[in-house]
């Protein structure tokens, strides 16, 4: 099979290779392979380059099919799960399917009918992927890994799409969720930094406790 062609929209680059997960993709335009062209419409561009997204490698597999390659969890490269990504420069009906190839876990609730969420610029609420349209299984041209297939149609041009494992909860809606209890001045509640941990946007996260006293109730 030939190696797929990646080409950053806005440097136009080319990356390919087996193992190149170096970073989330960034505005990454996927065309043919040897497509000499300019970008059109239906030339999938994929990013994962904000928080809690997830996607380090797009290849090409048809003008219908993509495989997808997540990136591990950070200093554990066993592990490989979570993905969130969007999708935009999309054909009005376009159908594809998306096979994220490189899953760690034997079990999946995938199996058991738990699907993607996926939203978009028009629509900003999250919904699931019918769970007919989504397959998890073994697969013994991506080295026996795990692979969560899913196909989806394209309805609207102008959208951004986004799609990801399940609801995202990021670390900047947590701070701001303990923010606001902070504000409340509850006095049988404290909140304390343990420490520091490695982070993915940010080079250090803080691991925090809160302390509930109700002893006085």
């Amino acid at each position: 099979m030939e190696e797929s062609v990646m080409k950053d929209v806005e440097t136009g680059s080319e990356a390919g290779g087996e193992d190149v997960l170096v970073g989330n993709v960034n505005k990454l335009m996927v065309t043919p392979p040897g497509y000499p062209g300019a970008q059109r419409k239906g030339h999938l561009v994929f990013d994962a380059c904000f928080e809690s997204g997830n996607l380090g490698r797009v290849d090409y597999i048809s003008e219908f099919e993509f495989d997808l390659f997540i990136r591990p969890d950070t200093c554990n490269p066993r592990f490989r799960v979570w993905f969130n990504f969007t999708v935009e420069n999309v054909r009005e009906t376009q159908r594809v399917i998306f096979n994220v190839v490189n899953f760690s876990k034997t079990k999946s609730l995938y199996r058991d009918g738990m699907s993607p969420v996926v939203k978009s610029t028009s629509r900003p609420k999250w919904q699931r992927i019918p769970a007919k349209n989504v397959y998890y299984y073994r697969c013994p041209d991506h080295r026996r890994n795990y692979v969560m297939s899913f196909a989806f149609c394209f309805d609207r041009e102008d959208d951004v799409y986004q799609f990801a494992y399940c609801y995202p909860y990021t670390y900047s809606r947590l701070q701001h969720y303990l923010a606001g209890l902070e504000r409340r001045n509850l006095p049988y509640l404290q909140r304390e930094q343990l420490g520091l941990s490695v982070g993915g946007l940010w080079p250090y996260e803080a691991c925090q406790r809160l302390c509930l006293d109700t002893r006085g109730e």
